[in-house]
């Protein structure tokens, strides 16, 4: 019986040790339907909290740039990762999380960005520095990167016109789809737009599209309703994602040849400005906004100062005054695709001529 009993014990001991090492192995999983990069916690560790995974650029381009920076500047410095997915209340938790772990610095690209600002509050009173992240969230953020989002609307609007050319007159009727009000960067495309677009066009339809393909494409077929097809001449999409939902919609109603801007330089759109259903997007280089992040992260977590880095300062919408790295966006037309995406490693010829479009490539020049 005392063998038995003894056994029994070993056994026992033995489950535990698989349970404890089961859960040590979990330490970086935020139990949020996300990833992490890395394990870990405590004094070398560092978040990054991005928005969705439905806009193509956060888990192909910006996650991995950003580990890769953060493991070169710091070797021995962990990164936990999650995903929003979309949702402001699980981004919430998400960074809740990280802190509550020990994360010492978190990199956050807010779904919401006024939402998330009492996250950030209790992070930062608990010792933990934020960095906005291409959207400026609300709160006492230490740092923001991202691009010259006024100049995105410019350019968006620009190339509208350019587009337009001799169509572009104060009685040419433009649809302009934009992104969603609770992302700040929303409204500064909005504005760079309609500071190049006001007066030259008639911006005849102005809804949000969520920055939502099907909200997007909803919105165009109301406008399609409203305004009849032939009366439209042209369409500005806030970003590409919306823009492929419209250009569905226009395909449908027969008009799929009019002008229509984007912007991320997704390789759909790339694929669309080929083919000439889409005239421009703007590219904004995810490299050195990741880079740029993953620095200014890894500074704040070794105490230096992160001046020479972000040397522009920026009011969020919760009247903060915050230390700041603006980069310079790229108007992306058929023209100069070899120039930009291209050259910057972002796509490759192949990856843009697939079959679908090889006869388009050769007529642009990419083959």
């Amino acid at each position: 019986m005392n063998t038995l009993m003894r056994r029994a014990a070993v056994s026992v001991a033995i489950s535990a040790l698989a349970v404890s090492v089961a859960a040590c192995g979990k330490a970086g999983d935020d139990n949020s339907g996300s990833d992490s990069s890395s394990s870990g916690s405590g004094g070398k560790s560092i978040g990054l909290l991005l928005p969705d995974n439905v806009t193509a650029r956060y888990e192909k381009f910006d996650k991995p740039y950003f580990v890769a920076k953060v493991k070169e500047l710091c070797s021995d410095c962990t990164v936990s990762y999650a995903n929003a997915a979309a949702d402001p209340a699980k981004q919430a938790q998400q960074m809740s999380s990280m802190v509550t772990k020990g994360v010492k610095v978190i990199v956050v690209s807010a779904q919401d960005s006024a939402a998330i600002k009492s996250s950030i509050a209790s992070a930062v009173s608990k010792g933990v520095k934020v960095v906005a992240y291409d959207r400026l969230a609300q709160g006492p953020v230490s740092a923001y990167v991202s691009f010259d989002n006024v100049k995105v609307g410019q350019l968006q609007g620009q190339a509208l016109l350019d587009a337009l050319g001799s169509k572009a007159t104060p009685k040419s009727k433009v649809v302009m789809i934009n992104g969603d009000d609770a992302d700040p960067n929303a409204g500064q495309f909005k504005e760079g737009a309609h500071k190049v677009l006001d007066g030259k066009v008639d911006i005849a339809y102005e809804q949000s599209g969520l920055w939502k393909d099907t909200v997007a494409a909803q919105k165009m077929s109301a406008a399609i309703t409203q305004l009849g097809a032939k009366n439209i001449a042209g369409v500005y999409a806030a970003n590409d994602g919306m823009a492929g939902g419209i250009a569905n919609t226009l395909k449908g109603a027969g008009i799929s040849t009019i002008p229509l801007t984007g912007q991320d330089a997704e390789l759909a759109a790339i694929q669309r400005i080929v083919a000439g259903t889409q005239s421009a997007t703007v590219y904004k280089a995810y490299k050195p906004e990741a880079d740029t992040a993953a620095e200014l992260a890894v500074n704040l977590l070794q105490g230096k100062d992160i001046k020479s880095l972000a040397d522009t300062t920026v009011t969020s919408g919760s009247g903060d005054k915050v230390q700041a790295k603006l980069l310079t966006p790229v108007s992306v037309t058929v023209k100069n695709i070899k120039d930009t995406v291209v050259k910057d490693g972002l796509y490759t010829v192949a990856d843009i001529c697939t079959a679908d479009y090889a006869a388009a490539c050769k007529k642009a020049g990419l083959q």
